[in-house]
């Protein structure tokens, strides 16, 4: 099989000896429009692996700001087929570019698991993360997924026993995406040194990489967590900044993709210098 463009991506960061921008936003949000300029504009701006999310009415693991994204994506018509169309688009001018669907598995469910996987490995997605899909149920569409070569990637959290971990590590592909803190994104920042025993304590059970994300706000939160994995991941602030450049009738305001980006550029400025 041949190499995966995450793990190509995760290869080219270790030659550089640096860690990797992973960033998330929600496929039609604010706008479909607006949504495909800001997919197209994140490379430029220093993401090295793209999380796209799939808008789904009840997004159980996630905060207030990427519910109201996944709410405003719904409300401007965006599908999961509209998902799949904003990424195929997007691979006319970017091959190299890792994709990560991020979501739940109902809409997935209700497109046809076989169907789904199919359009997805056509549009050009490398991997997904489903939230709601534990190891226990990976026969649901982990397995088929990985089966045609795209990645399955869990998430593994603080209070993971051993055992838990082990199984984890046993069945993912691509990444691990280690959960800083307990709750749902958007929330409290995690302390440094816990997070370094954590990742420590994954490595020592896996060679996949490992990204941190939840709770990272700023370039300094950035720059810290990539210095002790191989990616940080930035979601619901990118989201927030979204929000704050809405107008009163939640459409995007002129400049809204210029800030988002100019936000990511010093987010990804951040993480560059993890390492240097």
């Amino acid at each position: 099989m041949s190499e995966t463009r995450i793990a190509k991506r995760f290869a080219k960061l270790k030659a550089e000896n640096r860690s990797g921008l992973v960033t998330f936003i929600t496929a039609g949000d604010p706008d479909i429009k607006t949504s495909g300029e800001l997919i197209k504009g994140l490379p430029a701006a220093g993401v090295d692996i793209m999380e796209i999310g799939m808008p789904f009415s009840d997004p159980m693991a996630d905060g207030l700001a990427i519910q109201h994204g996944s709410q405003r994506a719904l409300a401007a018509g965006m599908t999961v087929k509209g998902t799949l169309s904003l990424i195929k688009d997007f691979r006319q001018s970017d091959d190299d570019t890792p994709i990560v669907l991020m979501g739940y598995f109902n809409p997935i469910y209700s497109y046809g698991v076989d169907a789904f996987i199919s359009d997805a490995k056509a549009a050009g997605v490398d991997g997904f993360i489903i939230v709601d899909l534990p190891p226990e149920e990976e026969i649901e569409f982990a397995i088929p997924a990985q089966k045609v070569g795209l990645d399955f990637i869990y998430l593994t959290t603080p209070t993971a026993d051993d055992a838990r971990l082990k199984r984890i590590t046993e069945r993912a592909s691509g990444f691990i995406y280690y959960v800083s803190i307990t709750g749902v994104t958007g929330t409290a920042s995690a302390e440094t040194s816990d997070v370094d025993t954590a990742v420590k304590r994954i490595r020592s059970v896996t060679d996949l990489p490992v990204v941190i994300g939840f709770g990272i706000n700023t370039p300094d939160q950035a720059k810290t967590m990539a210095s002790i994995s191989d990616a940080a991941v930035v979601g619901s602030a990118i989201v927030k900044t979204i929000a704050r450049n809405l107008d009163d009738d939640a459409k995007a305001k002129p400049g809204l993709v210029d800030d988002v980006l100019s936000y990511v550029s010093d987010l990804a400025d951040g993480v560059k210098a993890a390492k240097a």
